[in-house]
């Protein structure tokens, strides 16, 4: 049986964990970040790989900044699915608004992982109704274990790319 390959690229809002996430299923992933007030911040992508059974994902990870739509536009072409990273401990803004509704417009598989469910201050039944009819789940960034379920079940409900199989 030949290896399906997914690409699936994960969005959120600056400081929702992504490269965590993205880092946490790939120990080896690639990240290019840049020192910003209150820390760091990926200013291009976040690229990882897991293999699960026959299937090979490719991570990518966006930044979550409204400034780089052009490098979310150019990071999302050819994605079989996307991940919607909302931090739970923050209310749904306008735009995390946005990626959902850019996600849903482009008719891309997603799925919601709500992240830091467990800190002080999260509220994710606030977080789920605003995505009521979406598939969402809650995950820690930081749990490899329960990352990688959460991409599991995301990736047994998407069809392959069409990218060439034999590569």
């Amino acid at each position: 049986m030949a290896e399906e390959k997914y690409k699936i690229v994960v969005f959120g809002a600056f400081g929702a964990g992504k490269s965590t996430l993205i880092q946490t299923l790939d120990p080896q992933a690639k990240h290019i970040e840049a020192e910003c007030a209150g820390g760091s911040t990926t200013i291009a992508l976040d690229y990882g790989r897991v293999q699960i059974g026959e299937k090979r994902v490719y991570l990518y990870g966006t930044p979550g900044q409204e400034r780089f739509e052009f490098a979310r536009e150019i990071i999302g072409k050819g994605m079989d699915g996307a991940i919607l990273l909302v931090d739970a401990t923050s209310p749904v803004d306008k735009f995390v608004v946005h990626l959902s509704t850019s996600i849903i417009a482009a008719r891309i598989p997603y799925v919601v992982l709500l992240n830091k469910c467990d800190a002080i201050g999260a509220q994710p039944d606030a977080a789920k109704a605003h995505f009521a009819g979406t598939e969402t789940q809650t995950v820690s960034a930081k749990d490899r274990r329960g990352a990688r379920d959460a991409l599991e079940r995301f990736i047994g409900t998407l069809r392959p790319h069409s990218i060439d199989k034999t590569a």
